[in-house]
């Protein structure tokens, strides 16, 4: 009797702890309210319950990364090389790119230095965003300065309760600048270093360039397109200010009224959408998804709404301006596009030649192509670039830096199409670390299976190319002639098919993309060297 008393004494001290699935799944329970003050006290609540997750989290992160230091220690790791891979592995984890696992993990470990921060952040009294705020504008400070402007900010005891973002910065340089002057000066100075040009994508087939300049700089080019602006529309241009700086800014920085003058853009567009005036999206790499009709007029005019003619082009052109486009229902062609002819209006037309790459019916597979040596050779490179069309890490949507072997090379990997992928610069050097491993596994396209050195495993599947998924894609357009499989004629290509050889496939399962950025000879000395390449209209 005795015994079993004491088992059951022992069982009462010991419960069961709760794991994360057990409280998702309690959460889950939940029901709404049913009026709306109910509703906001559960809006709240669950504002709470988000900032408690992103402490724990926050928690979990900077243990993870100990873990991980240990384990590289033990296994021989030099100190310098400690750590490595454990953002990536966190990046990985929280669904997000590399580049923000880094910035999570460096936020992660500051809080945790800073108790009273973290704690309003754990009891919901600071949100994540305002979390990360206050960690910014101490990051240039010793850890020793930082703890002592988290305690003389003590947000934990409601301090910064009602303060917007604006209102904790202001509040947390003053205390940062009182503590360490000398630090906060050196951190505006270093600044200038961190100067860049960056581009994303904006709605409706825009993009935001924006610089990253010192002051002075920043407010003299402002000032020279607003005067280039004034002076403009007081001469009678029907432009607005806006569109003049802008027009302004990209003919100063490409030397073209049009914008594109010895350099390439890389477009992706079916067949159908090129010669046959389809409806079918193409793909910009660096951008993303364009209507059917403005990948038609970049690939024939350049985008310049000044060029009207067809682009024919002449030898002596300088730079590639071009878009790849698809021939035939099992091939594509690529036009690419030349600055260097001059038209009656003084605008540059363009040169445009094909070239084709062929998919594998059904799959939309593009052909592989081997090599045996231990670099992708250009052909091979621009096969991945187009397949890939950004690195193939999950969650990471950088450009392409490296060709990479996903079988390495030196454990008799080949270097071909399936045995390539690619990569940003900070991937390829994560999966080097040791503990990460990739295989290439069956897919409905190329797929990626890359396991980190917790076991953890993510698959990565190459994206799908314009018309690959099209459900409709045998159905012919009412509106144009079509062209039937057999009026695709032969062409040994890049990709290893010899004269008369076919891939045939449903219409619409064909890709074309522009080669890298190079320079070429004379348009009549290219066709010679390259026949593969043959120009189009």
């Amino acid at each position: 009797m005795e015994a079993v008393l004491g088992v059951a004494t022992v069982l009462e001290a010991e419960p069961l702890m709760p794991s994360m699935a057990d409280v998702l799944n309690l959460l889950a329970r939940v029901p709404l309210a049913a009026d709306g003050a109910g509703l906001i006290d559960q809006i709240r609540a669950l504002e709470d319950l988000k900032c408690l997750a992103g402490a724990r989290q926050a928690g979990a992160t900077v243990a993870f990364e100990l873990s991980q230091r240990r384990e590289q220690a033990d296994a021989g790791v030099p100190g310098a090389g400690q750590g490595a891979g454990a953002a990536a592995q966190i990046a990985l984890a929280r669904r997000e790119s590399p580049a923000r696992g880094s910035r999570l993990l460096g936020l992660a470990k500051a809080l945790t230095g800073m108790p009273h921060t973290f704690a309003a952040f754990r009891a919901g009294l600071l949100n994540e965003w305002r979390a990360t705020l206050i960690v910014k504008e101490t990051i240039c400070l010793t850890p020793g300065d930082r703890a002592g402007v988290d305690e003389e900010l003590a947000a934990d005891t409601g301090a910064l309760d009602g303060a917007g973002d604006k209102a904790i910065i202001a509040a947390v340089r003053a205390a940062a600048y009182r503590r360490d002057p000398a630090s906060v000066a050196k951190r505006a100075a270093r600044a200038v270093s961190e100067r860049c040009v960056s581009l994303r994508p904006a709605p409706d087939t825009m993009t935001y360039l924006t610089a990253l300049l010192p002051v002075a700089q920043g407010v003299a080019a402002y000032a020279a397109l607003t005067k280039e602006a004034g002076t403009a529309c007081a001469a009678g241009d029907d432009r607005s200010r806006g569109q003049v700086m802008a027009d302004t800014l990209v003919e100063r920085l490409t030397g073209s009224p049009g914008g594109i003058s010895g350099v390439q853009i890389q477009l992706v567009m079916t067949d159908r959408t090129l010669l046959h005036a389809d409806a079918e999206p193409a793909r910009l790499p660096g951008y993303g998804i364009i209507p059917a009709a403005w990948a038609r007029e970049i690939a024939l005019t350049g985008g310049s709404a000044t060029a009207k003619a067809p682009a024919t082009g002449q030898a002596g052109a300088t730079g590639q301006a071009g878009a790849t486009g698809q021939a035939g229902a099992t091939g594509q062609a690529g036009a690419t596009g030349q600055a260097g002819a001059t038209g009656q209006a003084g605008v540059d037309e363009l040169q445009l030649w094909v070239r084709r790459l062929y998919t594998t019916p059904g799959s939309s597979e593009l052909v592989a192509m081997d090599s045996t040596a231990r670099l992708f050779p250009a052909g091979l490179k621009r096969f991945l670039q187009v397949r890939d069309d950004t690195c193939r890490t999950p969650y990471c949507d950088a450009p392409i830096r490296h060709h990479d072997h996903i079988t390495p090379w030196h454990t008799g990997g080949p270097t071909s199409a399936g045995n390539g992928q690619g990569l940003c610069e900070a991937c390829n050097h994560t999966k080097e670390t040791s503990g990460w491993t990739a295989v290439t596994t069956p897919g409905p396209r190329h797929t990626v299976a890359t396991t980190t050195p917790t076991g953890h495993t993510y698959n990565s599947t190459a994206p799908p190319l314009p018309g690959a998924a099209r459900p409709t894609a045998d159905v012919p357009s009412t509106n144009v002639p079509q062209r039937g499989l057999k009026e695709c004629p032969p062409h040994r290509g890049e990709y290893g098919l010899e004269p008369g050889q076919r891939l045939m496939g449903h219409a619409g399962q064909v890709l074309g993309r522009e080669s890298a950025p190079r320079t070429h000879g004379p348009a009549d000395a290219r066709q010679r060297s390259r026949a593969r390449e043959s120009t189009a209209p």
